[in-house]
């Protein structure tokens, strides 16, 4: 079963926690109005993930106490509230095994240049930079809970990222647990007694295994919640031009459908573009499974265009106005909204897979929401 540990390495000064707070780097878009934000703070964990020198960075942001040693293993519990809703998991080092070992669960392919990029920033700084998203089905919530009715944050901030990001005016507050408190004492114990599934990172995981890391960091909670990964796409064939192969209903808006149905926009107008056929099997009924087999070869898209961003980007159904004033301005042909998937779906792959590596979903499956603050805290890794 799954293993845990107290963090050690750095944390942000709690003067410091709201300037060096910043959204993870892979929903930093380059060129984007919240890069720009980002970039301009000096204070900016953004320095560290994307910057053009993340040792240098991160010894600046030591040298002026933006960042500080942690004396100690601790858990750090988190809580994040936003409008409608509320978040409290923690974080933790997580033992790093592989995955047919049945401790940490994946569920989703990952991109071989996206883990190269990681395991460069990770070696070159020797930190763990940002958290792995686990789920686990051990009831770790009133633990939580405790830790947060009985003691004094450590940090409490809102964040401003100006509305750039999902993440803006979201209130978060962490509380710090040393890992021989008896909070921290239920906590390892607790979350042992189950494997733990990747909901995101799936990236971060698989490069701290080829690194030959002891530990990774981990942000772990019971319950989570998924929005679509949505597309914009450029396929070699223009949508005007492949219209006539779709069996399409016009939409009176460009929304998030119902399950196994899709939602086009385009120049012309929003169209509702429902699946023809939905196999029995945990994969290929995903409905980003049959968006691949069903509309991606009408397009003329192959698999290797996925990462080109001169064919695709991705959003979350929080951006669809995002995506269709970039299909109006002409930089993509089409915008495509998904139906969320479910946990259930998401725990059905991930379970199919321990018997199967082979079976995990397609990249870019899932979105969950909100994301995590990078920069609060860093880990320290050791290798075997």
């Amino acid at each position: 079963m799954a293993e845990i540990a107290g963090l050690q390495g750095l944390r942000a000064a709690k003067d410091k926690a709201g300037a060096v707070a910043t959204p993870p780097y892979d929903v930093i878009k380059e060129g984007s109005p919240l890069e720009t934000l980002l970039a301009s703070n000096p204070d900016s964990f953004y320095h560290v993930t994307l910057g053009p020198d993340a040792p240098g960075a991160l010894q600046e942001l030591t040298a002026k106490g933006a960042l500080i040693p942690d004396s100690e293993p601790c858990f750090y519990v988190y809580e994040q509230k936003w409008s409608g809703g509320d978040r409290l998991g923690f974080f933790a080092a997580v033992a790093v095994s592989a995955y047919a070992e049945g401790n940490i669960v994946r569920h989703e392919k990952t991109f071989d240049e996206k883990v190269k990029g990681r395991l460069k920033v990770t070696n070159e700084t020797g930190y763990t930079l940002e958290p792995i998203f686990l789920l686990t089905k051990s009831p770790i919530q009133a633990i939580l809970e405790s830790v947060r009715s009985d003691g004094q944050p450590e940090y409490v901030l809102q964040s401003d990222f100006h509305g750039w990001n999902d993440l803006h005016g979201i209130a978060s507050r962490l509380w710090r647990v040393p890992e021989g408190s008896p909070a921290g004492q239920a906590l390892r114990r607790t979350v042992s007694e189950n494997p733990l599934y990747i909901a995101d990172g799936h990236h971060r995981y698989h490069a701290a295994l080829l690194n030959g890391q002891n530990h990774a960091m981990a942000y772990i909670v019971e319950k989570a919640r998924i929005l679509a990964y949505n597309r914009v796409i450029n396929g070699n064939l223009k949508f005007k031009d492949i219209k006539s192969k779709l069996d399409l209903q016009p939409a009176t808006a460009f929304t998030t459908p119902e399950k196994h149905a899709f939602r086009l926009y385009t120049k012309e107008g929003a169209f509702t573009l429902k699946a023809k056929n939905v196999p029995a099997d945990v994969v290929g009924k995903l409905d980003c499974s049959i968006l691949e087999k069903e509309l991606y070869p009408i397009l003329g898209v192959e698999h290797s265009m996925i990462l080109q961003k001169k064919h695709f980007d991705y959003y979350p159904e929080s951006d669809l106005s995002t995506m269709q004033s970039l299909v109006d301005k002409g930089e993509y042909d089409l915008a495509v909204a998904l139906c969320p998937v479910s946990i259930d779906e998401l725990m059905a792959v991930a379970n199919a897979g321990l018997k199967n590596s082979e079976i995990v979903m397609p990249e870019k499956s899932t979105f969950f929401a909100p994301k995590i603050l990078s920069g609060l805290v860093l880990y320290k890794h050791a290798k075997k």
